[in-house]
């Protein structure tokens, strides 16, 4: 594997926890093989692994964006990241305050439902 993939992974690994990632590769197969390595290369291995910003300002940046698109089948996800990554529940709100204003109060509606029910699941207080 290149230094891409083995920085994104130990990155993915560090973001998302070891279970995680193992259940995704251990669900990989020859046809999303490629997607696999694209994702931990590119978005892993290169844009989280960049040290210009911190992963907790990447995760606010992160729920804002699959929040502002639509794109809520992932935010699950990303708000169990943040027990990793710092952002606190207080500021996931505020980045989903800010899609409001800006994408929409039916998007930011929706990704605070779902940050609600992650949370509880993950036996945090709100």
């Amino acid at each position: 594997m290149s230094e891409r993939h083995t920085q994104g992974m130990a990155t993915r690994r560090r973001v998302l926890g070891d279970a995680h990632v193992d259940r995704a590769e251990a669900g990989k197969s020859d046809f999303d093989a490629p997607f696999q390595q694209m994702i931990t290369e590119g978005a892993w291995g290169t844009v989280w692994a960049d040290d210009t910003i911190s992963h907790r300002e990447r995760s606010m940046l992160t729920l804002s964006l699959l929040a502002a698109t639509g794109n809520f089948e992932e935010i699950p996800m990303h708000i169990r990241a943040t027990a990793n990554t710092g952002a606190s529940p207080q500021d996931v709100l505020q980045a989903f305050m800010h899609v409001a204003v800006y994408a929409g109060v039916p998007k930011a509606n929706h990704a605070i439902k779902l940050a609600k029910q992650t949370y509880a699941e993950m036996g945090v207080d709100l």
